[in-house]
């Protein structure tokens, strides 16, 4: 299966998770706008998500896809299974206790850590604490299902993993109809979105843990023991979930800082949800994707075919994300609009939001690129530089956002995020071509500035048609025709940036023929003007 093919399998599964998130944030967004309860169900929910991207997600898919690829290599299925029984019963154990802990101490935890401008409030201060208990066991589920979705990604069975998260959306989309259907108040809805997380947590877990059975590893429980395989993993986990999660860092300090300002939280999440459809469709799949093969390049020796791989994704990620970014700048509004504003969702909102997400489109790029360069560390078993760029990403995120919070609001900390991105993005590439981890692609280096030309050219096209189709795009108009003037909108804007990114160059078809193939064999020479040059 071709690179772009593998990419559109878990892209394909996360647009209809993506997809059924945009419907579960209007049904939100009507019932609770952004009150005092969304605030509080968001920051909430925010806690245990935040830990399983961190020392889940992250870690496992950095740390234990290398290792359980080795031992496939060396052992056999039978010696994989043996490490995932292993590592079962270590992070089984370590989750108990910590959900444990971080039950009794949610009261804490909220009051110092996520929200303390939330203790001013003591209703909105309650709602948080009892929604982040009910909600918090969702850590463990999401952790041990992480962990599988790390084996079948070894496996090269994407579509399990990546499709599971819809059933979260389908479960919370159910809660709020029923919510509607039946009349009930804003706190009620708070308590039913909290269970419905739960419940999410575990119909997940049963998904991947069906998929690993069918796999043929049936994973049984093992007294917790640091064997010499679960000590390795420790030590690669641990800076790879502070790296792997910069995101959920940045998100869980700025919820921190947003907590002091009425309705901030949940504007940011609003935008977030939008901007997270291109980050999750393309950033996403090919992190997935990419670790696993460019982990199996480098153990077979073939560093052109593993340098090939890094610069297909960068070619493809650019492409699909360049033109969503500029999309994302210049109609912010509208698409917000059209998405949120009903019900306790005002006119105002929408204008806080729609700056929020025109900012974080700036970043978009950067965001994305991250994940298709971060495989080139996690790969070499190279944790500790990423944690490092994190760490300094981090920083350059909390100075700028306690610095521009008070004056900007929201919109201060949606830009110290895209600065720290971008930060991030760069010195994972400087260092990646100063160790001769990535190889020069003398015609990538050149469309990229071709590309960026033709997304240029379709924000300006966009900005001029929405200021002519200003009243169909308006509070005033009807929301049928609001939704066919942004999708006509969106078709318009895909045809000027295709048609300018061939004309320009920075696209051709031998580009599509070359990302749709299967891979090439290890020793086969680039084409003449479209190789890869290793240093």
């Amino acid at each position: 299966m071709s690179l772009v093919k593998k990419f559109a399998t878990v892209g394909g599964a996360t647009l209809g998770s993506r997809v059924f998130g945009f419907v579960r944030e209007t049904f939100m967004a009507a019932a609770l706008g952004t009150g005092p309860v969304a605030d509080a169900f968001n920051t909430a929910f925010r806690l245990p998500n935040t830990f399983r991207r961190l020392f889940a997600e992250g870690a496992f898919n950095a740390a234990f896809v290398p290792l359980f690829a080795k031992e496939i290599e060396a052992r056999g299925m039978d010696g994989a299974r043996r490490f995932s029984e292993e590592v079962f019963g270590v992070l089984f154990t370590v989750l108990l206790f910590l959900t444990i802990a971080m039950e009794l101490a949610m009261p804490f935890i909220v009051r110092e850590l996520i929200a303390p401008g939330f203790a001013d409030d003591p209703a909105k201060f309650a709602s948080t604490v009892t929604f982040a208990t009910i909600m918090f066991p969702y850590l463990a589920c999401m952790s041990l299902a992480a962990m599988m979705a790390g084996m079948l990604n070894s496996l090269h069975r994407y579509f399990a993993a990546a499709i599971a998260p819809v059933f979260l959306n389908v479960i919370l989309i159910g809660v709020l109809a029923y919510a509607w259907y039946s009349g009930q108040d804003a706190i009620a809805v708070g308590y039913g979105l909290s269970w419905g997380v739960m419940a999410a947590g575990l119909v997940q877990l049963a998904i991947v843990w069906i998929a690993v059975r069918n796999a043929g590893i049936k994973i049984g429980f093992r007294r917790p023991r640091l064997t010499a395989n679960v000590r390795r993993l420790l030590v690669l986990a641990l800076p790879a979930a502070i790296t792997g999660g910069i995101t959920q860092i940045n998100l869980l300090i700025n919820t921190n800082i947003a907590s002091a300002k009425e309705g901030a939280v949940s504007s940011l999440v609003y935008a977030d949800r939008i901007y997270q459809l291109p980050l999750g469709v393309v950033g996403i799949a090919v992190a997935t994707v990419l670790l696993p093969e460019l982990a199996r390049a480098l153990r077979a020796g073939n560093l052109n075919e593993a340098s090939n791989l890094q610069n297909r994704s960068v070619e493809f990620t650019l492409f699909l994300t360049l033109p969503a970014a500029a999309a994302l700048l210049v109609m912010s509004e509208p698409i917000v609009r059209l998405l949120f504003e009903r019900g306790k969702f005002s006119p105002e909102a929408t204008v806080v939001v729609g700056h929020i997400l025109a900012i974080y489109g700036l970043g978009l790029p950067a965001f994305v690129l991250i994940k298709a360069f971060i495989p080139g560390f996690f790969a070499r078993e190279d944790t500790r530089t990423p944690m490092i760029f994190a760490a300094i990403s981090v920083a350059v995120n909390v100075s700028l956002a306690l610095t521009l919070f008070p004056s900007l609001a929201a919109s201060g900390i949606a830009t110290a995020e895209v600065v720290a991105g971008w930060v991030n993005a760069l010195l994972l590439f400087a260092t990646l071509a100063w160790r001769g981890h990535w190889g020069r692609d003398i015609p990538l280096l050149t469309r990229i500035p071709r590309l960026v030309i033709a997304a240029a050219i379709m924000a300006a096209a966009l900005h001029y048609a929405i200021q002519w189709l200003a009243f169909p795009l308006s509070s005033a108009a009807p929301v049928l025709t609001q939704a066919a003037t942004v999708c006509g909108l969106v078709a318009v804007a895909m045809i000027i940036y295709f048609a300018a990114a061939f004309g320009l160059g920075g696209a051709s078809l031998g580009m599509i023929r070359r990302s749709l193939k299967r891979n090439a064999a290890p020793a086969a020479a680039p084409a003449a003007g479209e190789g890869t040059d290793v240093p």
